[in-house]
């Protein structure tokens, strides 16, 4: 009797304690749910952005005229896609009026721009779960991100805004989307340090140059999908304050990456290595872009750099034709510091070269892992192999997909100056106040040549006329007619289908580039992830006798070799 009332007692003091950890859970549970609903809270809160109050809107009330297929203007302003490919835009006016007359004019491109930027991010992170969670991770990265732009900039996206696009809602609204896009490249290249995969940009003056005055090269080399560069725009602005200038865009920004003043000043921008962000600032696009408006030289352009605070590390290469010469601005979240060498010529790839900053742990590991220095070195090898340099020299060394010493490393590595992802390449003479842009695809076909002075003589656009100008063309790379590269583009087809989950003969996908590491990357994880890991493995081992670009790709190589002997010896 006394024993089964201990074993009931036993039994009720158990049931207690479990009723107290399941409280104790319960409650905890409950305080983490409200903690991360604050926290979402918080951060819906902190992400909305109210617009800029406008006092005259007078400007909705006007619309574009219809002049040709591609052809519209709206008074003095006007867009029409040339017979090369690429857009040319006019705008000016105050700064609302800008903005709404630039998305009147681009309507379709802006919308189309938003839908392939969406599309090409859904590709990279197809779960649903994950894109919520990075909408809120980049609104919190983007907190009071309006803040630290300019009233004047914060009036001009607005007013592209109204040309936003009605099917992203749940991104935010059409001014919210349109401010954070400017700050897309600041996020993927803190959060991955790859939105600008590798840029490269050089000037030469002086006795560098055949003429003795200034010239500036560059590659852009953003990649976000094929179809993201396919509608470049050439804008031309003449703003109420500051100078007229001209830049390559895309539909809806309008910040700069590449582009020159009627002072001659230009302005290219280079990702360097950067910490994970903590907060907003501006964005980097959006210093060049005040820059490019309101600077004459390098003084004032260092000036400008110096105002603004940024949270990832840049390289801004400034040219001047005040100055005849260049320099680069080096800009992190907490220091700033300018290069300027000793010669008559300037080089600059994905780390810095300051005194300042050169020696910094962030920048040495930049060197050491990246594919940054040997694309320098390859660089200085080619202008001191060319002599002098011209405007055709510049578009040769922009061209080129070699290694160093000429070595044969794959069409598309990194470590060249070419890797046939670019955006856009451009070359400046500022002095001239003349601009060459490549057309598609990449750098293989022409150059076409702008002239400022001629551009802003304008007094609107009467007819539909080209208005390059045609004299100073630079005629399409021959290697596009080259066994070599169309087997680069049956290459390109297969690394598609991989990625589209389609069945692909890996043996044919490495014979169409057999000298670039990545196609046997790409086929040993074919490979791997359908069992085959002898195959595998061999693509390998292949793959490390050739010129890898970065260490991350190495040591993905060789973690993936042991994995293949794990699964073998099973």
């Amino acid at each position: 009797m006394y024993t089964s009332v201990r074993i009931q007692t036993g039994r009720k003091k158990k049931k207690s304690i479990w009723r107290r950890l399941f409280k104790v859970f319960m409650y905890t549970l409950l305080v983490l749910l409200i903690i991360i609903a604050g926290f979402i809270g918080y951060v819906v809160k902190v992400a909305k952005m109210d617009p800029p109050e406008i006092a005259d809107r007078s400007i909705l009330k006007q619309h574009r005229v219809k002049m040709g297929p591609e052809t519209y203007r709206m008074g003095n302003n006007w867009l029409r896609k040339s017979n090369s490919g690429l857009y040319e835009m006019y705008v000016e006016g105050d700064a609302f009026e800008r903005g709404v007359i630039y998305g009147r004019l681009a309507d379709e491109l802006v919308k189309r721009q938003e839908d392939h930027f969406v599309e090409q991010i859904r590709k990279m992170i197809p779960n649903e779960n994950y894109l919520k969670f990075l909408k809120y991770l980049i609104g919190f990265f983007n907190r009071d991100l309006d803040e630290h732009v300019i009233d004047e900039y914060r009036k001009e996206i607005y007013g592209v805004s109204f040309a936003g696009s009605p099917n992203y809602p749940y991104i935010g609204s059409n001014y919210e989307r349109i401010m954070n896009y400017h700050a897309a490249h600041d996020i993927g290249h803190a959060l991955q340090n790859l939105a600008l995969v590798g840029c490269t940009s050089f000037g030469t003056w002086n006795d560098k140059s055949a003429d003795s005055s200034l010239i500036i090269g560059r590659n852009f080399d953003f990649y976000v999908g094929d179809k993201f560069a396919e509608d470049k725009i050439i804008a031309f602005y003449k703003p109420k304050q500051g100078h007229k200038f001209m830049m390559v865009t895309w539909g809806g920004f309008t910040g700069v990456v590449s582009g020159m003043n009627d002072q001659g000043l230009t302005v290219t921008i280079n990702a360097a290595k950067s910490d994970y962000p903590t907060g907003a600032a501006t964005p980097v696009s959006l210093v060049a872009r005040e820059i490019l408006q309101y600077a004459g030289n390098i003084k004032e352009a260092y000036a400008i750099a110096h105002k603004r605070t940024m949270f990832v590390s840049e390289s801004f290469l400034i040219g001047s034709a005040a100055d005849n010469r260049a320099a680069i601005i080096e800009k992190t979240p907490g220091a700033l510091a300018i290069y300027e060498p000793n010669q008559n010529y300037i080089t600059c790839a994905n780390h810095f070269q300051s005194d300042d900053l050169k020696g910094t742990e962030s920048n040495q590991k930049q060197i050491a892992e990246s594919a940054s220095e040997y694309r320098f070195e390859r660089l200085k090898e080619l202008m001191d192999r060319n002599g002098p340099n011209t405007v055709q020299n510049t578009i040769n060394i922009l061209r080129d997909h070699k290694g160093l010493k000429d070595e044969n490393i794959g069409i598309g590595n990194e470590k060249a100056i070419n890797q046939f992802i670019a955006h856009h390449s451009i070359v400046f003479k500022p002095k001239e106040l003349k601009v060459w842009v490549s057309t598609a695809p990449w750098q293989e076909g022409e150059y076409v040549c702008y002239d400022l002075n001629t551009i802003f003589a304008m007094n609107g656009l009467t007819y539909d006329h080209e208005v390059r100008d045609t004299a100073n063309t630079i005629a399409a790379d021959s290697f596009m007619l080259s066994n070599e590269y169309k087997s680069f583009i049956l290459f390109r087809e297969a690394k598609a289908a991989v990625a589209a989950g389609s069945p692909v003969n890996t043996a044919n996908l490495v014979s169409y580039d057999p000298q670039y590491y990545h196609a046997y990357v790409i086929a040993g994880d074919y490979e791997f992830k359908h069992k085959n890991f002898a195959a595998a493995k061999n693509y390998y081992k292949q793959a490390l006798s050739k010129v890898i670009a970065t260490k991350g790709e190495e040591d993905h190589i060789l973690k993936q070799i042991v994995a293949c002997d794990k699964a073998l010896k099973k």
